[in-house]
């Protein structure tokens, strides 16, 4: 059953991606993807069944190991040509370092494994393929009605339909076998084949801003490559091994294996796009919506925070730990203050991303059994709400033509549906019940030994808050006319907000349940040694040392909210609207109005306050940036 599992999971996609490319009909392209994303779906689910931990040498009987190795010098080879076309010399000789480095291992490598394991299944590889299989399988669904009006507005001649969804179902395969590797050397050529996926994605749509971007996130992913391979060689001079539970199995008891495992976590910065790396994942918001959905919910960028918590037992209580950790949480902190000056949806999605991303990091640095379920919360939950919030944006965008938020004002009277899913989602991101919040709150009680992490880390949750409830108030906001028209979606774009928003909302409910099943396991796996009481769950209660999290009670008092709320909500449908008090002036025929000079027609304007000039990009870049580098050198320092 394992290796049929494994089969659908890793390789099933590849084989759909060649047929999507190769196929120009689209009702048969649609087909196609939603039989990729039912099996897809299936297989990731049908792990749960599979024991607690299992192993695999081969895929269905065969050793892929000898066309893992000739694929990996393809995508090297590649780099090298879209460097040496583009005249980068950065990408020329970061793929030209490691087609060398990975020659040299190849020539005189140390590891003798003739039964190595492959592949190895564990909690943790289990919720990171449900996350990859479920979440990413939504985001190409409501991908195939927004590409045919995304090429529809760009007047394309011809279709590039194809392309695009064999990369993202490729997206998919290669996650999947990412996380599911027991073996250093398969990780990097998945790590690689993800970098490829991304390039193409950022560039899909072949504007020379588009080009641009994906150069840059080309070369920052190639940095990280980099740094992985040499890791990876230095282990296997050091160990004679590349199976990763032998690694971390030796790691505690081997302090020289503290540097190339930084190199690891290394890597693991540069893809999640923590700061100051965070350049590549802002760029790649050129990219068609659905793609920047995947790349920061369900791929790429999660590549980086599952290689950092992966390793997380070869590092713990270290100096290295508490570094990692400090990286993590200034970047949780300055993201989020980065976010304040943004009124681009798509760009706030992006710093709040990098900025969760940099609290996971932080939980994998802090490296107790609290820290490690929180990690394992926000992956879990961020994904859902993430695909959901951008989706959001890529719907409503087509509809407005803008993704600033200030044009979104108002707009539950033309899109009701969609805004009150928006909304939803905002809150999922920072309100009780929800498992976002859960997942912060773990993080700073495991924090709370630590006065500077816990400081950054309860500043950084107030931020969020900010720039998130900003954000909800906007849809529901002046001006409205007090008529709500009638929304009309595609089946293909409505189901999957639909999905999503009731995915965020039934986790939370379920997660007391969802730790007893999947993240106390993963802990017992993965924690060396035990500093503090593991957490527990007792009648919907999480339970930790210093406190407790109500899950299922605070559901309880939310629905009587909600009925309270609704309540309200009809009485004030009885209620005749006024235009806002514009000191007696107001137009009779047209309340939203007053006369201004030479008794012309004036409508008033609002927006927001973005302090531009204490949180805005210019302002705040060098600074963050260089504290960031500074905090990484010291972390790979505490390596030495």
């Amino acid at each position: 059953m394992l290796d049929t599992l494994l089969f659908i999971l890793v390789v099933v996609p590849f084989l759909a991606a060649l047929g999507l490319y190769a196929l120009r009909i689209e009702s048969l392209r649609m087909a196609l993807v939603l039989v990729t994303a039912v099996l897809l779906t299936g297989a990731s689910l049908a792990l749960f069944f599979v024991e607690t931990i299992a192993f695999s040498t081969t895929l269905l009987g065969v050793n892929p190991k000898p066309l893992i190795i000739i694929l990996d010098y393809v995508i090297l080879l590649i780099f090298l040509g879209v460097g040496i076309s583009a005249r980068h010399w950065l990408i020329i000789s970061l793929s030209t370092g490691q087609l060398i480095l990975l020659t040299v291992f190849q020539l005189v490598s140390p590891v003798q494994d003739p039964g190595q394991i492959l592949f190895m299944v564990d909690p943790l590889a289990k919720l990171m393929v449900a996350v990859v299989s479920i979440v990413g399988s939504v985001i190409i669904i409501h991908a195939l009605p927004y590409m045919k009006n995304h090429e529809e507005h760009l007047h394309l001649p011809r279709s590039r339909q194809p392309q695009f969804f064999a990369l993202m179902v490729l997206f998919l395969g290669a996650m999947n076998g990412l996380v599911l590797s027991n073996h250093l050397l398969d990780f990097y050529f998945f790590f690689e084949v993800t970098t490829l996926c991304s390039f193409l994605l950022i560039r899909h749509d072949l504007t020379d801003e588009s080009k641009r971007n994906a150069l840059l996130a080309l070369w920052i992913n190639s940095l990280g490559g980099l740094a992985l391979l040499t890791g990876v060689l230095w282990i296997a001079f050091d160990l004679g091994t590349l199976n990763i539970q032998q690694i971390l199995a030796a790691a505690p008891e081997a302090a020289f294996l503290l540097l190339p495992i930084g190199l690891l976590c290394f890597a693991g910065l540069t893809k999640a796009a923590q700061l100051p790396f965070q350049s590549w994942l802002l760029g790649a918001m050129v990219a068609p919506t659905p793609v920047s959905a995947l790349l920061h919910s369900a791929t790429m960028v999660k590549v980086g925070v599952y290689l950092i918590l992966r390793f997380s037992p070869a590092y713990a209580e270290t100096f290295f730990s508490v570094a990692v950790a400090l990286v993590g949480a200034f970047t949780f902190l300055a993201a989020a203050a980065l976010a304040i000056s943004q009124s681009n949806g798509k760009k706030i999605l992006a710093y709040s991303t990098i900025s969760n991303l940099g609290l996971i990091i932080a939980c994998a640095g802090i490296n107790t059994p609290t820290a490690i379920a929180a990690a394992m919360f926000l992956i879990i939950f961020h994904a859902v709400s993430k695909a959901l919030l951008f989706l959001c944006v890529g719907t409503i965008e087509q509809r407005i033509a803008s993704r600033d938020i200030e044009d979104m004002r108002g707009l539950y009277e033309i899109m009701p549906v969609t805004a009150l899913i928006a909304v939803l989602g905002s809150l999922t991101m920072i309100l009780p019940p929800f498992g976002m919040l859960l997942g912060k709150w773990m993080a700073i009680a495991a924090s709370a030994d630590h006065i500077l992490l816990v400081t950054i880390l309860a500043l950084g949750s107030a931020v969020t808050v900010l720039y998130w409830a900003r954000w909800a108030g906007l849809f529901m906001s002046y001006p409205h006319s007090g008529k709500v028209a009638a929304e009309s979606q595609p089946v293909l774009t409505r189901l999957p907000l639909l999905g999503l928003i009731a995915g965020a909302v039934l986790l939370s409910f379920y997660a007391p349940w969802i730790f007893n099943a999947l993240i106390s396991p993963a802990i017992a796996l993965m924690t060396v040694s035990l500093p503090e009481t593991v957490p527990t769950t007792s009648w919907g209660i999480l339970v930790l040392d210093r406190g407790s999290f109500p899950v299922i009670p605070l559901f309880l008092a939310s629905a009587v909210g909600v009925l309270i709320a609704l309540y309200f909500f009809k009485a004030a449908g009885r209620v005749q609207l006024s235009g806002p008090y514009l000191s007696g002036a107001q137009l009779p025929e047209d309340q939203n109005s007053y006369t201004g000079p030479l008794l012309a027609s004036v409508k008033p304007s609002t927006s927001n306050y973005y302090l531009e000039k204490i949180f805005g990009e210019n302002v705040l870049n060098r600074y963050v940036n260089t504290a960031a580098l500074m905090l990484i050198i010291l972390m790979l320092g505490g390596g030495l």
